[in-house]
């Protein structure tokens, strides 16, 4: 079980060091803590930092992310179409120029990320297994 503040998240249960984690503590956006708290309870959902965002994986495999403000999800192509259609998020730019096809990035309404982040556990979670 993850313990959650505006500030740090710890696991409360035997903690799997991430790269870049120290004393078992991450820095979390209250905005993000409410995703990390969802997933809590799942074995196979580790966290940690991932380079300038904060991260849920599955299995080793990023499922959601936060980072530069924004909440970030792997999707499959076709759902990320259709969040974008919608205007409720953008196709994920890592900074080099190349938009993703299946990584969705959404800056307002917070209180569909953890569905969203649902979907991409479901998604990314099937895709490992079938590989």
């Amino acid at each position: 079980m993850f313990n959650v503040t505006s500030e740090v998240m710890t696991r409360s249960r035997q903690p799997r060091k991430q790269q870049g984690a120290k004393n078992g503590q991450q820095p979390i956006d209250s905005s993000f803590a409410p995703v990390v708290n969802a997933f809590s309870r799942r074995r196979d959902v580790t966290y940690g930092k991932l380079m300038s965002s904060y991260g849920l994986k599955v299995n080793g495999k990023i499922f959601a992310m936060f980072g530069r403000g924004k909440f970030v999800a792997k999707l499959p192509k076709s759902r990320v179409d259709e969040l974008v259609t919608q205007g409720r998020g953008e196709r994920f730019d890592p900074g080099h120029g190349r938009l993703m096809k299946e990584w969705i990035a959404i800056d307002s309404e917070p209180g569909r990320w953890t569905h969203l982040a649902e979907e991409a556990y479901e998604f990314v979670k099937k895709t490992v297994s079938t590989t």
